[in-house]
């Protein structure tokens, strides 16, 4: 079994399943996710022309937050990069789990890997970011910004953005949508009339009653149930989560000096767990429970659970994208 597979295999754990299942339900033709955001029929056309952007050296979270201008280039700093605002949760708790791959990656590629030759005359490796560039995404085969793959920092800086995207970015975007959005009116998932213009017959009655005319301008009863039971399922755990750090078989790997490297990624993840405990327990950074006093553990890594017991813990990175 070729390296990189064995590598990558855990952080793609059930995702076709939950792709296919997600056509088929979530994103289809007036489907759930129409019926439920304010979007409605152009919601996957909107998020097509997103694409159009897309660029697969923009995926790591360093160059995220650079392009948004939330971090500049600061070679002073521990990880080069200064926060443009300190108190930023997902930054902060997300660059420690970005440089901890990283680690891990680049640990062991250079177990397999001694030299940039070793990468250029592999061939399976070859091929298969051939097929990534030219079938995966046959629309942008000729956008300048792909990685050559000639190089093993280039390998390096592929597989952390691809594990980071598959395990933690999901993490982040996915798991807190019951906690924080669980309770419609703070966050309704669509508009069923526009703002009334001042003068306007409908602004006097928003005036005269402003409760009465949001609740009929909001999901209906039967959109906010929908919206809450879907975003109660996407935002559960499994019983069966495998989080990051963790691997579903001890048998994963025979090599000694993988085991070792591994041991050591899963030491960087617990300290992590330690760190964002502490940062959430400190009262001076005020945005990691925000007025609802709801503390960021979106991307507590939960390396350290065994017991598996699922649910909506709003904490935990899987390794795959596995609801």
């Amino acid at each position: 079994m070729h390296p990189i597979h064995k590598l990558l295999s855990p952080h793609f754990r059930d995702t076709m399943n939950i792709n296919a299942t997600g056509r088929q339900i979530l994103i289809n033709a007036e489907g759930v996710l129409e019926s439920t955001v304010f979007p409605g029929k152009y919601a996957l056309e909107m998020s097509s022309v997103v694409y159009k952007d897309w660029r697969f050296d923009e995926q790591g979270l360093p160059a995220d937050l650079l392009k948004r201008g939330m971090a500049v280039s600061d070679e002073s700093m521990p990880n080069g990069l200064k926060l443009m605002i300190e108190d930023y949760p997902y930054a902060v708790d997300g660059l420690e789990i970005w440089f901890a791959i990283d680690s891990w990656v680049k640990e062991y590629l250079s177990l397999y890997y001694q030299n940039d030759d070793a990468v250029k005359s592999d061939k399976e490796l070859q091929a298969w970011w051939s097929e990534i560039k030219n079938v995966g995404h046959g629309d942008k085969k000729d956008e300048t910004w792909w990685y050559s793959m000639e190089t093993v920092e280039e390998v390096g800086k592929a597989l952390t953005a691809i594990i980071w995207v598959a395990s933690a970015l999901h993490a982040a975007v996915n798991f807190g949508q019951y906690p924080y959005g669980g309770y419609m009116p703070n966050r309704p998932a669509l508009s069923r009339r526009f703002i009334p213009e001042e003068g306007s017959q409908e602004f006097s009655e928003m005036v005269e009653n402003p409760e009465l005319f949001l609740l009929r301008t909001i999901s209906n009863r039967f959109q906010a149930t929908l919206g809450i039971a879907l975003i109660e399922i996407l935002s559960r755990h499994s019983t069966d989560e495998v989080y990051l750090g963790q691997r579903a078989t001890s048998e994963w790997i025979d090599d000694e000096r993988v085991i070792e490297a591994f041991e050591r990624f899963v030491k960087n993840l617990k300290d992590i767990e330690r760190n964002i405990t502490q940062r959430n327990q400190d009262p001076n950074l005020k945005n990691r429970s925000g007025p609802a006093q709801v503390p960021y553990t979106l991307l507590y890594p939960n390396t350290s659970d065994m017991a598996h017991k699922g649910g909506l813990t709003g904490k935990g990175i899987p390794n795959s994208v596995s609801i």
